[in-house]
């Protein structure tokens, strides 16, 4: 080998540490079939999926593959059949045909929307019920701590949010090499969102993310695989690039199909016309239309939008809501405290805080629906409001979607004061004439998010109150939700943990500062955290009170108590693990030096390189560790622990 072009595979070779994963040399090829490389094999690998349901194909050559330490999300629209995907994925769900491989020894974690209890008497059994046999067990407890668990919930009683993170803990606690996330920030606040992203962007899994939350999936994905009409196309690309690269896919098909339609024309006009040729030719082409029409009668289209089209009122007067020095509080628990603040049409306010901080009661005292303790709240004139709420709790599960939009015993649906026939406002919301007598029950959660928003913006309204309207909304909703409030004129109040959203469309933040403070903040969700310097804090747990009778026993005993500093659970099992880590790290350090030391480079120049990067990261967490247990030494010292 030349000097010259050693030169150059080093100089690729250093520049791969950085960059994603590339795959130059295809093992298999096709139109929307996902590309491997031959030098990475996958540790998971699914081809040529297809399942089937209800006599419609769902899936059809699909396709996923996951290499080590690679994060990619899958999108798509609600129903296409990603979820399912997933559970094939995981070995879960059994699919008419498929090619699995897992690589011997890889270990897989699959997170569900809703996952099964049953069996385990507290939160902490079962995480730790997901634990392998070469698991550490304080992982569990520390995961369990982190998500603001005590480990002693009862299953049967936890609330979503509570569900979604012991869910989480019993995934992420064995660190698996390959992590199966369905929709994983469901129920969970902005902390817990945003602490999510750090766990995971610190683990070395190989992830498949599927989330309606931008913001998560551009922070976390590193390449995309897009299942749309039963096929897979991948893009090495995290999803930030998704959206463009999407819309490019779908203009080259709408102009496939215009060729298609023009050449149908052609021949067609040629059938009518000139037939006088020779007959062998003629019945060749007549046969070549035949397969033409098969194939423009086979193509799928991309699935329509939702058309938004909100029904406004008049208009409200130019003051919507005036709070002033507005408190709430509910025995000890302080929800609002001496809130002021102005209201103007037009207005679109974002409500940001942690679970618990008091979203929904505070947009019930702004809008007259609770009455404060102290202070006064005025309403402007000419107020129409329309109200979505989170929990969906207005549906009756046993009513026909065709009775929920119409009220029962009609076929017209008044549409700002206009009626429509059901069946074509249901098309509005991509609902099938046939899903008229289907129970709302029976509905996925993204078609009952569609239903209440069919049914909040068939009333005229000037004044828009969304608790969490982003709940189980596809990505392409989303976008026309976003489209709507921005043509909108009259007045939004907005409560979401979508980060990306509320920059979308709030022109202001009101954000909990904790003990019912509520600040607001010119701008959206980003531009808060530029100002204010942070995001949303977790809510602080409220202290048990002592009883009377023991503070007046022992007065001077509670300065001290609160004085006295231990070592928490977490730091004494650092201490107790960070000396073996270190070792551990040094030890595989010592392995890469020697490898790198001989003639690697000129046998292998990739695997040098993947040699000399990993040596550079051993070296950074070798004293990122020290650096952690000389702190904590330093601090068993001072306590004297």
């Amino acid at each position: 080998m030349s000097g010259a072009l050693r030169k150059r595979r080093a100089i690729a070779a250093q520049g791969d540490r950085e960059a994603p994963p590339v795959y130059p040399a295809p093992l298999f090829t096709g139109p929307d079939v996902l590309l491997i490389g031959r030098d990475m094999a996958p540790l998971l690998h699914l081809r040529d999926v297809a399942l089937t349901f209800g006599g419609q194909p769902l899936l059809e050559s699909a396709e996923i593959a996951v290499s080590a330490g690679e994060r990619v999300c899958l999108v798509g629209r609600n129903g296409s059949g990603k979820s399912t995907l997933l559970k094939i994925a995981a070995g879960i769900v059994e699919p008419d045909h498929a090619e699995r491989f897992v690589q011997p020894g890889a270990t897989i974690r699959y997170l569900p929307q809703e996952p099964d209890f049953t069996g385990y008497k507290t939160s902490l059994a079962y995480v730790e019920a997901g634990l392998g046999p070469g698991d550490d067990a304080y992982r569990a407890q520390y995961l369990i701590d982190e998500l603001g668990l005590t480990g002693l919930e009862d299953p049967a009683t936890m609330s979503g949010g509570e569900s979604r993170r012991a869910a989480l803990a019993r995934v992420l606690a064995p660190e698996p090499d390959i992590l199966l996330l369905d929709e994983p920030t469901n129920h969970l606040d902005l902390p817990v969102i945003e602490w999510l992203e750090q766990e995971l962007k610190s683990l070395r899994s190989a992830m498949v993310l599927i989330s309606h939350d931008r913001r998560f999936l551009t922070s976390l994905s590193r390449a995309t695989i897009w299942l749309d009409r039963g096929v897979t196309r991948r893009m090495e690309k995290g999803f930030g690039e998704f959206e463009a690269w999407r819309d490019e896919v779908l203009a080259q098909e709408e102009l496939d199909r215009h060729k298609l339609d023009r050449k149908i024309a052609r021949e067609e006009d040629w059938l009518r016309y000139g037939v006088s040729a020779r007959r062998t030719r003629n019945q060749r082409r007549l046969g070549e239309l035949h397969a033409l029409r098969d194939q423009r009668r086979n193509t799928r289209g991309a699935q329509g939008n939702v058309r938004l089209e909100a029904s406004e009122a008049q208009t409200s007067g130019k003051l919507v809501i005036e709070a002033i020095d507005v408190s709430k509080a509910y025995g000890d628990n302080v929800v609002v405290k001496n809130l002021s603040l102005r209201v103007a049409r037009g207005d679109r306010i974002g409500i940001v805080g942690p679970n618990g901080a008091g979203k929904t009661t505070l947009i019930n005292l702004l809008t007259g629906g609770l009455k404060p303790d102290t202070g006064k709240v005025k309403l402007g004139t000419a107020l129409e409001m329309v109200t979505l709420d989170q929990r969906r709790e207005s549906l009756d599960p046993a009513t026909p979607l065709g009775d929920a939009l119409t009220g029962g015993g009609s076929d017209q649906v008044m549409v700002g004061g206009q009626p429509r026939h059901v069946i074509s406002y249901m098309k509005d919301f991509l609902f099938q004439p046939l899903q008229r007598g289907t129970a709302v029950g029976a509905l996925s959660g993204g078609e009952r998010g569609r239903l209440m928003l069919a049914r909040a913006l068939a009333k005229p309204s000037n004044l828009l109150v969304l608790d969490e309207p982003t709940n189980d909304l596809d990505l392409e909703t989303l976008d026309l939700l976003q489209e709507l409030l921005a043509d909108y004129q009259g007045t939004v109040l907005l409560v979401s943990h979508d980060r990306d959203f509320i920059d979308r469309v709030v022109s202001a933040v009101l954000i909990s500062d904790g003990d019912g403070v509520w600040t607001e903040f010119a701008g959206g969700y980003s531009d808060m955290l530029r100002q204010r310097g942070r995001g949303v804090g977790a809510k602080a747990r409220t202290p048990e009170k002592p009883a009377p009778a023991a503070v007046k026993a022992a007065p001077a005993a509670a300065p001290a108590s609160v004085a006295k500093r231990k070592l928490s659970f977490n730091e004494k099992h650092a201490l107790e693990t960070l000396p073996k880590t270190i070792e551990a790290l040094q030890a595989e350090a010592a392995k890469l030096n020697a490898a790198v030391a001989g003639d690697l480079y000129t046998r292998d120049p990739k695997l040098f390189a993947k040699a000399t990067a990993r040596l550079e990261e051993v070296a950074r967490e070798i004293g990122t560790a020290e650096e952690r247990w000389l702190e904590l030494e330093m601090l068993r010292e001072e306590l004297g622990a």
